[in-house]
């Protein structure tokens, strides 16, 4: 039987599934970070800024921020002092990403196209590992985690930030209501792209609960493995340690 993986609530094919997602980030990449503000409500700086305090970059660790193209992550941690590679499968979220830190005259940073499954980085270098809202768009999230931990020395750590599913009563049913009806005609509205952020909540619906992906990031090879809910588990930061 030919495999099969999701894309949103379809089944495609692994191929057409790196094809259209790449085709969708291609599409929002101008717009990505004013339609995050509009998403969220602007709190998506919130959990970034906690998430990048989770991380704790250090002057002069070598961090790989994966996913990573318009350089959220990446400028909160550069400004730490860390050595930062920003790396994304797709150009057009990485030239966002270079013109914004040309904007800001932040010229530290090494910019890097990369598979999330397929690295071509050599193994035991990076003191972290980050992925901001970018692994449930991975095709095949067990490599990029494989990977992940490849590429990572012993006694570095792993943090990935993701949407989940929240446990709050009554907010789930509201955030349900919000992302299927709302989000994909706000996309339509600042995007001009509703379909593409139809995908996004989509993915995220098919994205699996905090238990399930800590046992893969287990799986893996991580230890100490540790999630942290944010508003009642809408949004997560699961980490790991390679030792």
């Amino acid at each position: 039987m030919n495999e099969s993986v999701s894309f949103g609530y379809e089944e495609v094919s692994p191929e057409e599934k790196t094809r259209r997602v790449g085709e969708v980030f291609s599409g929002v990449a101008a717009k990505y970070d004013i339609m995050n503000d509009a998403m969220s409500v602007g709190m998506h700086r919130l959990w970034k800024d906690k998430f990048v305090r989770r991380v704790k970059p250090q002057p002069g660790e070598e961090i790989l921020d994966m996913a990573g193209g318009t350089g959220d992550i990446a400028f909160r941690m550069e400004a730490c002092g860390a050595k930062i590679t920003v790396s994304d499968i797709n150009q057009d979220m990485l030239d966002v990403g270079i013109e914004r830190a040309m904007e800001r005259g932040i010229d530290t940073l090494v910019w890097s196209r990369q598979n999330a499954e397929e690295l071509t980085l050599p193994s035991r270098t990076y003191d972290a590992y980050t992925i901001a809202f970018g692994i449930r768009n991975v095709t095949h999230i067990d490599r990029a985690l494989a990977e992940a931990h490849r590429v990572l020395k012993y006694g570095g750590r792993f943090f990935c930030l993701e949407f989940s599913t929240t446990e709050w009563p009554g907010f789930k049913e509201v955030y349900d209501l919000y992302s299927h009806k709302l989000v994909p005609q706000l996309g339509k509205a600042i995007a001009q792209d509703a379909d593409s952020y139809r995908y996004l909540i989509e993915s995220i619906r098919r994205f699996p609960p905090m238990p399930e992906f800590e046992r893969m990031i287990q799986r893996a090879g991580f230890a100490r493995t540790r999630v942290e809910p944010i508003l009642g588990g809408l949004v997560a930061i699961h980490s790991g340690w390679k030792i």
